[in-house]
């Protein structure tokens, strides 16, 4: 991740959850996605990776669709990983600090069984390594769940995402914490990131299998997506 990103979720890791209690739909959409890995049972045995885990909203959301697995939970932000690790968990969880592209280095090694990247490919300065990090990080056969924004290119879903950050997310930012910097910037990159198309056309440049995209529901149907594929088996 960019380190000047990093330095905005540090910075916002004290109060972020306060900030995304306010949002109704946020657990149930993380959670929606880490359902749509479609991985059968409850996990028993296999070994999963949350890639960008923030403050372990998306680890609860992957333990809650597969309690029986073992969850490495991945984030480049101290502020954000500290919050996470204060919840209570159980023994099948661990939390890891280290930045994407230097998970050999903390420990983390694959193949995983399947990986849910929820708000982790926007922030990165390189999708496409970050696609290609999350396919070889896969055991042959696994799902991928990449859970983020990403606006469509109509003019009338960029004015709703405008009026979203400027009349709620930014003045929610100040009112809670003073400093409006972080939820600029999540406005910012979410108009320059990809649209749905780009999205699923990188992901199957990347070598990605069964590509599709899942869009979550009420105000946020057009803005916030699951982005699915797998690691081809041969």
């Amino acid at each position: 991740m960019n380190p000047r990103v990093t330095t905005l979720f540090d910075r916002g890791g004290r109060d972020y959850d306060a900030l995304v209690a306010a949002n109704p739909g946020y657990h149930r959409d993380l959670h929606r996605s880490a359902r749509r890995l479609r991985i059968p049972g409850d996990g028993h045995g296999l070994h999963l990776l949350d890639l960008g885990c923030g403050t372990g909203a998306s680890t609860r959301a992957l333990h809650r669709a597969l309690p029986a697995a073992t969850i490495t939970a991945v984030d480049g932000s101290a502020r954000m990983l500290a919050r996470a690790r204060e919840k209570p968990w159980p023994t099948t969880v661990r939390f890891v600090h280290a930045d994407a592209h230097d998970l050999p280095d903390a420990g983390v090694h694959g193949p995983f069984d399947g990986i849910l990247a929820a708000y982790l490919l926007r922030n990165l300065p390189d999708p496409d390594a970050g696609l290609r990090l999350l396919h070889d990080l896969l055991r042959p056969g696994a799902p991928l769940a990449v859970h983020d924004y990403s606006l469509p290119r109509r003019r009338a879903d960029r004015l709703l995402w405008h009026a979203v950050c400027w009349s709620v997310i930014i003045p929610a930012g100040r009112w809670v914490t003073g400093d409006t910097a972080l939820y600029r910037y999540l406005w910012r990159s979410a108009l320059d990131f990809d649209s749905p198309p780009e999205l699923t056309a990188r992901m199957r440049r990347t070598g990605f299998t069964g590509v599709r995209v899942e869009p979550m529901s009420g105000w946020q149907r057009t803005l916030t997506h699951t982005f699915l594929g797998r690691r081809p088996v041969a």
